[in-house]
């Protein structure tokens, strides 16, 4: 059905008459009596009654009403996801995880659009299932999550390891996943090894699959969750938050899913800034690994002492 059928359908809808939606669509009233006319024979019904005090709906009418409502709108919507914006010479979707917007996504934005500002960007955030979905439809060039599915027509490129730790909020001391715990839903990867890890634990009080949130929330009303470091890295250096150093740890590795008949040179662009931004967080993982098995300097010059009274003894 050609869509501007229905959209004049709609105009003569809200304005009450063919005279009007005419003037309103900027076309000959014969135009509109003739699409309103091919629209019927189409359908096979009859849509309004006409009288001189204008236009009603037949029950048929009523009801085409809210198919061509959503018609029109999933047009409209098509050109926005599709179409390139005015003044620009391509188009660019970027899905992830709100927990990898934060922190490194969020510095990838700014690179593309200083690297290619003839290019329009859209964002979006989404679940590892709506990402899949989102780059098998087209509606998404490439996206960022931590437990991609193989696909055909679909690139899969690992881009750094994410370490989760345990964190607890205020000045209560956390020993065990008890009813203080707060669930974040890392995706598959994370609930099996979480799963494996904690195989006694009955379950939380309190889940959720926005890392925000339940940071929030321990931030304002105690307990613990596990997170990335580098989302908790500031309140770990400012008290805010403590690491319970006797939890277990786990490693996410965050991979870049792109499309395969994406255009070439606008695909290596996009990974060719999201590749250093990667390795900058890995070597900041393996500086904080490092200093986490490093003793500090106040022990370690205890245990020298303790092996200089040893040797002269």
């Amino acid at each position: 059905m050609d869509t501007e059928l229905a959209r004049t359908f709609l105009s003569v809808v809200s304005s009450g008459n063919f005279i009007n939606a005419a003037e309103h669509l900027n076309v000959t009233q014969s135009t509109v009596s003739v699409r309103i006319r091919a629209l019927e024979e189409q359908l096979g019904c009859v849509l309004f009654v006409r009288n001189k005090a204008g236009t009603t709906l037949t029950p048929a009418g009523r009801l085409f009403q809210r198919h061509a409502t959503m018609l029109v709108r999933a047009v409209e919507q098509a050109r926005q996801d599709v179409g390139v914006p005015r003044g620009f010479d391509a188009i660019l979707a970027i899905g992830g995880r709100i927990g990898l917007w934060d922190g490194f996504l969020l510095d990838w934005l700014p690179r593309i659009r200083e690297k290619a500002p003839q290019v329009s960007v859209r964002a979006e955030i989404g679940f590892e299932n709506d990402l899949m979905h989102g780059l098998v439809e087209g509606r998404l060039d490439i996206a960022v999550m931590y437990t991609p599915q193989r696909r055909p027509g679909l690139f899969v490129d690992p881009l750094f390891d994410e370490r989760l730790v345990l964190v607890s909020g205020g000045a209560e001391r956390f020993r065990k996943l008890d009813h203080r715990y707060v669930y974040i839903d890392w995706g598959p990867e994370f609930y099996a090894k979480h799963a494996a890890s904690f195989p006694d634990f009955a379950g939380p009080a309190m889940t959720t699959n926005v890392g925000w949130l339940g940071l929030r929330h321990i931030l304002g009303a105690g307990g613990a969750g596990y997170f990335p470091v580098r989302l908790v890295r500031p309140y770990l250096d400012s008290g805010a938050l403590s690491k319970v150093s006797a939890a277990p740890e786990f490693t996410l590795t965050a991979y870049a899913v792109r499309r395969s008949d994406c255009d070439a040179a606008l695909m290596a662009l996009a990974m060719g800034e999201i590749q250093p931004l990667a390795a900058t967080h890995a070597a900041t993982e393996k500086i904080d690994a490092g200093a986490r098995r490093e003793p500090p300097a106040d022990a370690r010059s205890k245990r020298r002492r303790s092996r200089k009274r040893s040797d002269r003894r």
